[in-house]
């Protein structure tokens, strides 16, 4: 019931900032007039440049995990995997 309240009422605001005019433009129209902006771009074209290495290295990762989640399982008859090299162990001390 109560996802329905917010649902109503994100509908609702949802109409009225796309037909509610404000002067001389909607409230998306206003927001999109904003992003519009030489100021609003320089900040886009800042973000993108210090975050894009970041961003990029997060999505390799997705990837690589997606990638590794998906592989198929040992003996599903499927192309053999690479085995993993066994972990060296020291040999237990003879006394």
């Amino acid at each position: 019931m109560r996802f329905l309240l917010y649902l109503a009422i994100a509908l609702g605001l949802a109409y009225c900032g796309a037909t509610v005019k404000l002067g001389k433009r909607t409230f998306f129209g206003h927001v999109k007039a904003i992003w519009s902006t030489d100021e609003a771009k320089e900040l886009k074209d800042g973000v993108r440049e210090k975050a894009g290495p970041a961003a990029d290295r997060v999505k390799r990762g997705i990837e690589k995990g997606y990638e590794a989640a998906t592989e198929d399982e040992p003996g599903s008859g499927s192309a053999p995997r690479k085995k993993a090299p066994a972990p060296a162990t020291p040999a237990p001390a003879k006394p």
